[in-house]
């Protein structure tokens, strides 16, 4: 795929993984429309596209608020139009042993990795179908495979997102609609910080731009090709 003039959604894009991959799409010519829960740092982060040259635009959403999603998605489509890429980057981790996480860390780690990723495909997808053509990008996880210590929760969500992945691309293939599960180890972002967890090895692991670079190989694969799922891990950890 030819990404230049493409229109792509990034959810949870204002840090980490998600501002990297809006980055580079719009390095390569994509026009963005991002979402992440702070609206001030979705301005920042519109305004950081729009002085790179690049078409942007966006709006705070969470996406474990179904109308948040709706209203994000009307926006979308009333300034950019049609979508061609949707990239499901937004996400939450709680680490901690299953004992210690209460029922509200619990809610919280199934409503976003899991129904919200769900719910903001629902919102783009129909059109996709409709034009016959369209990416959808899960970020899912290494976790998704392989369980650990203190990821009971953050596990179960992504082993829901590879399944979902799986499912949703064996439906929609005939359509032209890719479907691709991306699933990095471990990546320096502020996710760690946020669940509470030291990266001890943090000059050895992933960073963003990493996995931003895995995204648009998978996107610039020609279009008779689909690599449905990528694991990305440290070299030498």
């Amino acid at each position: 795929m030819n990404l230049t003039d493409s229109i792509a959604v990034v959810t949870g894009a204002t840090t980490g993984i998600g501002r990297a991959i809006a980055l580079a799409l719009g390095e390569r010519g994509a026009a963005l429309a991002i979402c992440a829960r702070n609206a001030k740092r979705v301005d920042e982060t519109v305004r950081e596209l729009k002085s790179l040259g690049v078409r942007a635009t966006g709006t705070d959403c969470d996406v474990a608020d179904e109308q948040s999603i709706v209203r994000f998605a009307d926006h979308v489509h009333k300034n950019l139009g049609h979508v061609d890429i949707l990239v499901n980057n937004a996400g939450v981790g709680h680490l901690a042993p299953f004992g210690e996480l209460t029922t509200g860390q619990i809610d919280e780690t199934l409503a976003v990795n899991v129904r919200g990723l769900m719910l903001v495909t629902a919102a783009f997808l129909p059109r996709m179908l409709e034009r016959e053509h369209g990416h959808v990008i899960n970020v899912a996880s290494l976790a998704g495979r392989n369980g650990f210590v203190g990821g009971t929760a953050y596990a179960a969500s992504k082993h829901a997102v590879l399944g979902f992945s799986k499912s949703l691309m064996l439906e929609v293939r005939q359509k032209n609609v890719r479907v691709v599960a991306i699933c990095p180890g471990s990546v320096e972002t502020p996710f760690f910080d946020k669940a509470g967890v030291e990266l001890n090895n943090a000059d050895r692991v992933l960073q963003p731009e990493d996995v931003a670079a895995t995204v648009i190989a998978a996107l610039e694969l020609p279009d008779r090709a689909l690599v449905s799922e990528l694991d990305i891990r440290p070299t030498n950890p």
